[in-house]
């Protein structure tokens, strides 16, 4: 088993590159797990705080050498609206239930769930089904607990 001792972003342009471990959008956000290559190869990761881990980025090893990360296909919904207000509007009601979602300037990428594909369909949107990688917006509150004093609703004056 290897030791991670960082991570790099997508255009770190180092080598070499002795596996890739392809995860889904939630799998790239962690902060401590072992996880296994396509070539079997074992990596633990074990970082002071949670790190989001890029597409086309990598694991840096202790001994130097490189696990690439690779974004998975996911099952998705891709959500389509009439203009650019009506997409707005879908997208406020999906940030309402609070669904992880990838903003487009002419769509909405979402995981598959049929009660968001019923309420988006009555607000009439397009929902068409769709295997690709997901890249969610991070939440404004995924930098820090959200009871310690940092947190936004805290802070008001």
């Amino acid at each position: 088993m290897f030791r991670a001792t960082a991570h790099l972003p997508a255009d770190h342009g180092k080598s070499p590159i002795i596996d890739t471990i392809t995860l889904a959008h939630d799998e790239r956000r962690l902060r401590r797990k072992l996880l296994t290559g396509a070539k079997g190869t074992e990596v633990m990761v074990d970082f002071p705080a949670t790190v989001t881990l890029d597409h086309m980025g990598a694991l840096e090893l202790e001994s130097g050498e490189l696990v690439s990360v690779l974004a998975a296909q996911e099952p998705l919904y891709e959500i389509r609206a009439r203009d650019p207000g009506h997409l707005l509007r879908l997208a406020w009601h999906i940030g309402n239930r609070h669904t992880p979602a990838q903003l487009e300037p002419d769509r909405i990428l979402i995981k598959r769930d049929h009660v968001l594909k019923t309420m988006l369909e009555g607000l009439g949107a397009g929902v068409a089904n769709v295997t690709e990688p997901f890249f969610a917006e991070h939440g404004a509150y995924h930098a820090h607990a959200h009871g310690d004093g940092g947190h936004a609703l805290l802070n008001r004056k």
